[in-house]
């Protein structure tokens, strides 16, 4: 098991971070971390890094306990903060060759680095004269420099433009065939396009860990439905096959189903039963979109 993460809790002050958390990763798997802001996302890349202790808790990393011996495990993980941390007066190629020495790498493996990532055409500039886009590859061929068998990729596509986020993502879905990859993104097709699986944190507590297979073959549907009055929830309740429902605006709803049959015309013999109008009605899938703003936004 390449990562194992286990009842991690962290608290900044009175500020619970991270409630409990426990989740484990096996080699061969890419997992989408995914959160609001102030989830917890970053706090808990930071412990599975070493950076950070937490209150309570226990972390593994290729069998490594990271508490006790946080360099050892360091060795075996590859790591690109959110504010990618460069020394922007040096040139590209300089700089993979000091972060080469520091894991006694064969210069080889630079230039192999370079290449992977896109580089090779700015491997020859200084840092502080490449786009923001280029100096996220130089953080990512930084993290991937010495092999590590587990990547931990906090935001990897911040400031990467369409043709430059579908490399990137190429990148990591080859990486990930023989390493472990966990990355937090704001992006729901980033994560459909590349994740084996999703782990969904907010207010420190985990909600939700699933694979996107999984996602993809349940049978829920969300109508989204404004009638031309407000109801009560008593009488949403009335309707059949319901998981959950949300009263987003006054007269509109989000209601999920579980049914292999579509559901709108439940809906308007409802309405038709209960004397009402619908204004507007829209469904759509049950999909990652959908799974992450309805569990995060109760």
């Amino acid at each position: 098991m390449s990562i194992k993460v286990s009842l991690v809790s962290k608290n900044y002050k009175d500020q619970k971070a991270l409630n409990e958390v426990s989740f484990s990763a096996d080699k061969g798997q890419i997992i989408g971390f995914l959160g609001p802001n102030g989830a917890g996302k970053s706090t808990m890349m930071k412990i599975l890094t070493g950076f950070i202790k937490p209150n309570s808790g226990d972390v593994f990393v290729d069998e490594i306990n990271v508490l006790l011996n946080p360099l050892k495990a360091q060795i075996t993980i590859g790591y690109l903060p959110e504010h990618n941390p460069l020394y922007t007066d040096m040139y590209v190629k300089e700089y993979l060759q000091f972060r080469a020495s520091i894991y006694k790498v064969d210069k080889q493996q630079i230039q192999t680095c370079i290449e992977k990532v896109g580089l090779t055409a700015e491997a020859h500039k200084k840092i502080h004269q490449l786009s923001k886009g280029y100096q996220q590859r130089v953080g990512l061929a930084a993290a991937i420099l010495h092999n590590p068998s587990v990547l931990i990729l906090d935001e990897p596509t911040t400031g990467l433009d369409p043709n430059q986020l579908v490399e990137i993502r190429e990148l990591i879905k080859d990486l990930g065939k023989d390493k472990t990859v966990l990355f937090s993104t704001h992006i729901m097709q980033e994560v459909e396009a590349v994740c084996d699986r999703v782990i969904i944190i907010k207010k420190g507590e985990l909600l939700v860990d699933k694979k996107l297979s999984e996602l993809k073959e349940n049978n829920q549907q969300t109508i989204i439905v404004t009638f031309d009055y407000k109801i009560e929830e008593q009488f949403i309740n009335r309707l059949p096959n319901i998981v959950s429902y949300k009263n987003n605006y006054d007269n509109t709803w989000y209601i999920t189903f579980e049914s292999d049959k579509d559901m709108r015309p439940v809906i308007f013999d409802f309405a038709q039963e209960n004397g009402l109008k619908i204004l507007s009605l829209n469904t759509e899938n049950k999909n990652l979109e959908t799974l992450f703003r309805e569990v995060t936004s109760a």
